[in-house]
């Protein structure tokens, strides 16, 4: 990674208004400025386009919501996506101060959840322009022209038993987030009081799972405890989809940053951080900076993006038509080339070759 100190230097070599980086499989060539296509990999790690897991939708296939973000993914050239359901919409409430439970999930509730919400997301996905995936080649498609998505849960809640995973592999979800606001049986959250110490007994039974039918295992919203917990066990890098690094606790929504030895956590399985363009962030500059800060925390190998699309709070980015500004901006930085491409897919590429089967 280029030293904050090479940065002045370097910048005087660097063609100014260029503002879009783009970048095939087989060369390094970046697209000129006038056009609106980012041919690189680019991918995000948590989207919830268009809120389509609210209930009472009449017509998923109709849902405008959907329809404009997917459009904007396509318009912007997001090569692909983790689109991810979230069951715990149900037991949870929306206050002043954030996202807290507001009961217990029912029993077999969360499952039946968990299926309407993956049947209304393949509608979704064969109704509009995308294409959905479970291997990495179908990313990397060089004749791609929609984004590819790939199925994830915000939330493990609908788990009661590992077993359970091999219908949803089955359903094509490839990647679950262990928790979300909702405490569940499979390991503590870092918005609530603390149950299990860590990852619980089945929690551990889920993750050794997953790692054998080869899904990404995702430890956003997850605590320390739990983190540590995770990586102790996984054979396969780990994902935290959408953080970022703690700063002061006067900061919105401070709870859900992280600290540097949460971070490192995921650097030392070698996975990747979404840097999340929450209301954290005072400002799209200042969410630039919290993605520097990050990169010197755990080195340019180990950060992406997760936007949290369209479920973010107060987002600094609210539209992929930002991706070639947020890209311009990490450039302005100091970053070279091949770090943008790293941080823009590249490390997320990486991820999922090494994990999905």
């Amino acid at each position: 990674m280029l030293k904050r100190k090479e940065f002045i230097r370097k910048a005087l070599t660097v063609t100014a208004g260029t503002t879009l980086m783009g970048f095939r499989l087989s060369d390094n060539q970046w697209l000129t400025n006038d056009s609106n296509k980012l041919e690189d990999i680019t991918f995000d790690l948590h989207a919830h386009p268009g809120r389509f897991f609210r209930k009472g939708m009449s017509d998923y296939a109709d849902d405008a919501g959907f329809k404009k973000t997917v459009n904007e993914m396509n318009t912007a050239g997001l090569s692909g996506a983790f689109f991810s359901t979230v069951v715990d919409t149900l037991v949870t409430q929306v206050t002043p101060t954030g996202v807290v439970p507001a009961r217990e999930f029912e029993k077999g509730e969360a499952w039946q959840e968990y299926k309407r919400q993956i049947t209304a997301l393949k509608t979704l996905c064969n109704d509009l322009p995308v294409r959905q995936a479970t291997r990495v080649d179908e990313l990397t498609d060089p004749s791609r022209n929609k984004v590819a998505v790939f199925f994830a849960c915000e939330g493990g809640d609908f788990l009661e038993s590992e077993d359970q995973l091999d219908e949803v592999y089955a359903d094509g979800v490839r990647c679950i987030q262990l928790v979300h606001y909702a405490p569940n049986p499979l390991g503590d959250l870092q918005t609530s009081d603390s149950q299990h110490n860590g990852l619980s007994k089945l929690g551990k039974a889920v993750v050794r799972k997953m790692n054998r039918l080869g899904m990404v295992i995702d430890v956003a919203h997850a605590s320390y405890n739990t983190v540590k917990d995770v990586a102790a066990i996984t054979n396969q890098p780990l994902i935290l989809s959408h953080s970022i690094l703690k700063f002061t606790d006067d900061r919105p929504i401070a709870i859900r940053a992280i600290s540097k030895e949460h971070a490192k956590i995921i650097k030392s399985t070698r996975g990747v951080i979404g840097a999340w363009p929450s209301g954290f962030n005072s400002s799209f500059q200042d969410y630039i900076d919290n993605i520097m800060r990050l990169i010197d925390v755990v080195g340019v190998d180990h950060v992406g993006l997760g936007t949290d699309m369209d479920s973010n709070y107060k987002p600094v980015l609210d539209s992929y038509l930002q991706l070639a500004q947020w890209i311009d901006a990490l450039k302005a930085k100091g970053l070279t080339s091949d770090e943008v491409k790293k941080v823009a897919g590249g490390n997320v590429v990486r991820v999922l070759g090494k994990v999905l089967k």
